[in-house]
């Protein structure tokens, strides 16, 4: 006599939705493309289900799975290295002029990167000058270009590394990418040393000499505080901040490392995000030097 109930095969799972559910379902299908399920999330935010800040995050949880790390890495022009063999007095320079906290370390030529020196080692070097630089270094992580930020980002934090030097096909050098680069992905823009509030000011005096100025500060404020015109009556009424008429000065968006100059001024850019700079580092142009 044959079971009136037979047992399901195991690979069938039960469907526990109710019979409203399945209806519900039926009459709203969920998205079928992560453009649909963006939309559902817009969708749901102006429902009032989640925030504009929740939205965001979702939306760049989503959209990172379909970029690598040659997507977002620092291209290899506009890397910050330091020479195997530079005196501390230059390493020091580097590290106060761009404010990272790691840096790729090079011997002969650049594309030999032997390893990653942290900005806070070098108060060993300090303590101790016959230190040898080279103990101090930490090992590369090589990655390659086609590599998804979401493995990258499991793999940062799983051994800890927050950079990774990202190779090309043909094995060279093609940049590096930060835990930072990854992580702005999803959050947006995440606020670093450089990024002060408005209200704190824009132009800071510095031991050496210098001037860490913002990019965003009005250029009459620029002009009175070094005591020169910076710009013509006719740049004046067309540009309202130091980096806008930096730009059209050049021709383009400066990119980090590049320098203008203005006034007798030379303004050499030290961070930039969003398309546009950040900070410039001010100091008084070299005696001859050529005019932008």
């Amino acid at each position: 006599m044959s079971d009136p109930h037979p047992a399901r095969p195991a690979h069938e799972k039960q469907d526990k939705r109710t019979f409203l559910q399945k209806l519900a379902e039926f009459i709203h299908p969920g998205p079928d493309s992560k453009a649909e399920l963006i939309e559902t999330l817009a969708d749901a935010e102006e429902a009032d289900i989640i925030g504009p800040e929740s939205r965001v995050m979702l939306e760049g949880v989503i959209r990172m799975a379909e970029l690598t790390a040659g997507d977002v890495m620092v291209a290899a022009p506009r890397m910050d290295l330091v020479h195997i063999d530079a005196p501390y007095e230059d390493i020091l320079h580097v590290v106060i002029d761009t404010a990272h906290s790691r840096f790729p370390v090079y011997e002969g030529d650049r594309e030999n990167i032997i390893g990653i020196l942290l900005a806070k080692d070098l108060l060993k070097l300090q303590r101790s000058p016959d230190l040898n630089l080279r103990a101090l270094l930490r090992p590369a992580v090589f990655v390659p270009e086609s590599k998804g930020l979401n493995d990258l980002l499991r793999e940062f934090r799983g051994n800890r590394n927050h950079l990774a030097i990202v190779i090309d096909e043909f094995g060279r050098v093609a940049g590096l990418i930060t835990i930072e680069d990854v992580l702005e992905q999803i959050v947006g823009e995440i606020e670093d040393e450089f990024d002060i509030e408005e209200d704190e000011g824009d132009i800071f005096g510095l031991a050496d000499r210098t001037y860490r100025v913002s990019g965003d500060t009005p250029l009459e404020r620029v002009s009175e505080a070094f005591g020169v015109p910076l710009a013509s009556d006719d740049e004046a009424r067309e540009f309202d901040t130091v980096g806008g008429l930096i730009a059209h000065r050049m021709g383009h968006v400066p990119k980090r490392g590049e320098q203008a100059l203005l006034a007798g001024l030379k303004f050499v850019v030290l961070h930039t995000k969003g398309g546009a700079v950040r900070w410039f580092k001010v100091s008084p142009a070299d005696a001859g030097g050529p005019a932008s």
